[in-house]
């Protein structure tokens, strides 16, 4: 068995294919969204055994200040044999070089969260799953006065520029275990949803809220950032701006929406219930410090 860091589309697209295939129920990047968020800290693994590709993975600078990112998948079938912790290794190994300890992972069934914890990984977070069937959504129609809505691609730049007097409120308002830390260049990238809604005041964004479409299952989409400034907070717009994104699903034939929200962000769940999200599962974030003890496959 080998592992093989990614270089070529082709081997960016097996490492889609064993993402796909061990968590079929969220939406994976596509190549060109991959390569448009490579670095020099970013590291894909692929797993190779006998010419066959049994697993993968993925180490990065994670979105909680100053710890690292890990996530090694292995296809059924090859589980239990080493591919694994060789994984894990190698990848606890690149964050460590990057001087990023702890270290965090997501789990969500109870074999990875036991491979997890024999491998000195502990909870520390929850994350909640809830699914929204797409019917027939009416627009929405009440604001506040002087507050209006647009699509942020109608106003080039708008997003961006949001990340000093929006972006920061927002994102240090999440309800995690430990702060966030995203750069001006992930604000304008990674968390800008494709549509994304903005809520304006003034010509200033004070709310957003968009989707995500899967490409792999084109009925479905995932929520982006939905967020509202603290002083605009309680008066509807967090339901307007979610109802819009409902509302362009239905008029562009999506059957399906799905979100991932804090545990501890009750306001939200609450929000998602009362717009008739229904809860499906839950994901596990775990951490431990560097080194990993040496385990038995």
């Amino acid at each position: 068995m080998e592992l093989l860091p990614c270089v070529t589309d082709e081997e960016y697209e097996a490492w889609r294919a064993v993402r796909l295939a061990v968590v079929p129920e969220e939406r994976c990047l596509t190549v060109e969204e991959m390569r448009q968020q490579d670095s020099s800290e970013r590291l894909l693994l692929l797993a190779v055994e006998d010419g066959d590709v049994v697993g993968s993975g993925i180490a990065d600078r994670s979105d909680t200040a100053g710890a690292g990112f890990v996530a090694p998948r292995v296809l059924a079938g090859h589980r239990r044999t080493g591919v694994g912790s060789a994984l894990l290794r190698a990848l606890a190994e690149h964050c460590g070089d990057l001087g990023l300890s702890p270290i965090v992972a997501g789990v969500d069934d109870e074999g990875s969260l036991a491979f997890a914890e024999r491998h000195g990984f502990v909870e520390v977070d929850r994350e909640v799953e809830q699914v929204r069937t797409v019917r027939d959504e009416p627009a929405p129609t009440d604001l506040p006065a002087g507050v209006e809505v647009i699509e942020a691609s109608r106003r080039p730049g708008l997003w961006a520029a949001s990340y000093e007097t929006f972006g920061k409120e927002v994102l240090a308002d999440f309800a995690l275990y430990t702060p966030l830390q995203i750069s001006a260049e992930q604000w304008s990238t990674t968390w800008y949803g494709d549509p994304m809604f903005l809520a304006t005041y003034d010509g200033e964004v004070i709310g957003c809220a968009g989707l995500n479409r899967d490409t792999d299952r084109p009925e479905r989409a995932e929520n982006a950032l939905t967020a509202v400034r603290r002083t605009w907070r309680g008066r509807g717009i967090a339901s307007h701006l979610k109802r819009r994104t409902l509302h362009w699903a239905a008029l562009h034939g999506l059957e399906e929406i799905y979100t991932w929200t804090q545990v501890r962000n009750e306001q939200m769940l609450r929000l998602n219930e009362h717009l008739g999200y229904v809860t499906t599962r839950q994901s596990i974030t775990v951490s431990r410090t560097l080194p990993l003890p040496d385990v038995t496959p």
